[in-house]
């Protein structure tokens, strides 16, 4: 924002719910979108673990317009999660940028050896 001082900002949060299974769902808390259409989007997260928070918050993206074009960033990546964001986001008019791919998720699907929960936990203790 210190760059692209005009710009619009919206904030999506997306957490991982942990079920008694051991398995989990990803589930949208909040979305604050400005209108998108035809401009230039860049959606961004901490780690793209399994791919499923950016595949959510990319879908209620969408509602709110058809972008120009859309630049999905990360700092690290899981391979499984880049096929994933590459099987359930259409890649017309769409970037991805990872600083690094890590090739191996626990069964938990969290990156190794990962940021902790960089992502989940950022604001605040999910329930």
């Amino acid at each position: 924002m210190n760059i692209f001082d005009k710009s619009e900002n919206g904030f999506i949060t997306a957490y991982r719910l942990h079920h008694k299974d051991g398995t989990f769902s990803v589930n949208m808390e909040y979305a604050s979108i400005p209108d998108i259409e035809g401009k230039v989007v860049i959606l961004c997260d901490t780690m793209l673990a399994s791919g499923s928070s950016m595949v959510l918050s990319y879908k209620e993206l969408m509602t709110k317009g058809k972008p120009k074009h859309v630049h999905i960033v990360s700092i690290v990546a899981s391979t499984e999660g880049l096929d994933y964001v590459r099987k359930h986001v259409s890649l017309t008019n769409v970037t991805c940028w990872v600083g690094v791919v890590d090739e191996e998720l626990t069964a938990q699907s969290y990156i190794v050896p990962g940021l902790g929960d960089a992502g989940d936990l950022a604001f605040g203790k999910k329930h």
